[in-house]
């Protein structure tokens, strides 16, 4: 029996061909022109230990740096909004992971509805957490604040206390918190508060090598003056918020860019 002739493959059309060329070609790499530079990646944060400069901290370097601060910021202040050093305790605990300009949004109404630590260790919780929820962490936050009016109001007759480690015993106030209060509320330099721009700048500055805001807090107690702990801070976060950014710090505008050396620094004279 004859066997059956073999079938043909289709031909591929040469509209198929064609598109199947353009394809390939299109996907090739193709080199760089000489005259043309690659496209720049996108800023990414630098890792933590990045940006942290020698440790220099000869006594009239840090003069320096603290007559140009004083200079430079002569009216810096804690730029959360309180009458009473009740207010400041609650806004400071609210302050954590959220902006000032946000807490100062928050706090006008919260203090109109539980003008007192004892109206505040009353209030119901769910009041309080309606109150502050923009501020983020606000179920914490909200338990802090009426703990703080709790205690205050149970054991230090309605006044926030005036030592560091009476503030301790007050739910949500950690040592910072603690410092903000002392500092700002009461004159009182019982610490330097390390927040993230002090933290920052501090270690760009090369006062400090410290790891942890703890570390970085007893570095800067070492040396700096007593009496400026309290405004170095309000100075160094006014400068870590206007000219040292975290991401591209404006060094061609810093007042302290000859004294900085900093190995991410963005210009240098």
């Amino acid at each position: 029996m004859p066997s059956k002739p073999a079938k043909k493959k289709p031909a591929k059309s040469s509209a198929k061909k064609s598109a199947i060329k353009k394809a390939a070609k299109k996907s090739a790499l193709k080199p760089i022109p000489a005259n043309r530079q690659p496209a720049a990646k996108r800023a990414v944060e630098a890792p933590s230990g990045h940006g942290v400069a020698k440790l220099e901290i000869k006594p009239e370097r840090i003069q320096s740096i603290l007559k140009i601060l004083r200079e430079t910021y002569p009216s810096a202040e804690c730029a959360l909004v309180h009458s009473s050093p009740w207010q400041l305790l609650v806004a400071t605990i609210l302050s954590a992971q959220c902006t000032d300009a946000r807490v100062n949004m928050v706090t006008p109404k919260l203090f109109a509805t539980y003008p007192t630590p004892e109206a505040m260790a009353k209030a119901p919780i769910e009041a309080i957490e309606e109150l502050i929820r923009t501020t983020g962490f606000y179920h914490n936050k909200a338990k802090s604040i009426q703990g703080a009016g709790r205690v205050i109001s149970e054991q230090f007759g309605g006044k926030v206390p005036q030592t560091m480690a009476e503030l301790l015993t007050v739910p949500g106030a950690a040592r910072k918190t603690a410092s903000v209060v002392l500092g700002v509320a009461y004159g009182k330099a019982e610490g330097v508060v390390v927040d993230t721009h002090v933290y920052r700048v501090s270690r760009r500055l090369g006062l400090t090598r410290g790891e942890t805001p703890q570390a970085v807090e007893q570095d800067l107690m070492k040396i700096l003056p007593h009496d400026r702990w309290i405004q170095y801070s309000h100075e160094i976060i006014h400068h870590g918020r206007q000219i040292c950014e975290a991401r591209k710090p404006k060094c061609a505008a810093c007042p302290l860019e000859t004294l900085c050396h900093a190995p991410d620094k963005t210009w240098s004279s």
